[in-house]
């Protein structure tokens, strides 16, 4: 095993301890199969150091809620295009819900367009896609997609390699 492989399967350790979540979305990414990715909280300096160390660009964006409370996301990329597109879009800015910022959002994080239109019109909406795939995604997959079939066996392979 060569110093940066040492290096990465180090800093997902040390991501797996805050959150397996968190250190199965940096593997995805780091490993280019999502092109952007956002964890919901904020990360401490030592955690956004273990990103780093997975080859990955991250940045704190400050968004804010109805009630108008503060709330810190953290978005990290192997692209700088992808970081400064959604702190363009996102920093300083209201969370919204609109079909607009979940089609942005959808092409940003790598969600098949079917699915995110689906997700638009129905959340949710029973799909055909087994249980246990279903949960190792970060999208919720349309009824019949061919595109998430594709990337299944990678997701799976990056789970598994983790949960060990």
């Amino acid at each position: 095993m060569d110093v940066e492989s040492r290096k990465a399967k180090r800093c997902l350790k040390a991501l797996s301890q805050i959150d397996f979540e968190l250190a199965y979305l940096a593997a995805l990414t780091a490993q280019g199969l999502k092109p952007l990715s956002r964890w919901e909280k904020p990360l401490a300096d030592h955690a956004l150091r273990q990103l780093c160390g997975l080859g990955l660009l991250a940045e704190q964006v400050r968004r804010t809620v109805k009630t108008g409370k503060e709330v810190i996301e953290t978005i990290f990329s192997l692209a700088p295009g992808h970081i400064d597109l959604y702190k363009q879009r996102f920093d300083n800015t209201p969370i919204d819900k609109s079909a607009a910022t979940q089609r942005f959002e959808g092409f940003l994080f790598g969600y098949p367009p079917c699915c995110i239109e689906q997700y638009i019109r129905q959340a949710y909406a029973p799909n055909n896609l087994p249980e246990e795939d279903q949960k190792i995604l970060f999208h919720w997959a349309c009824k019949g997609c061919a595109v998430t079939p594709t990337f299944l066996p990678a997701y799976r392979a990056v789970h598994n390699c983790l949960r060990k």
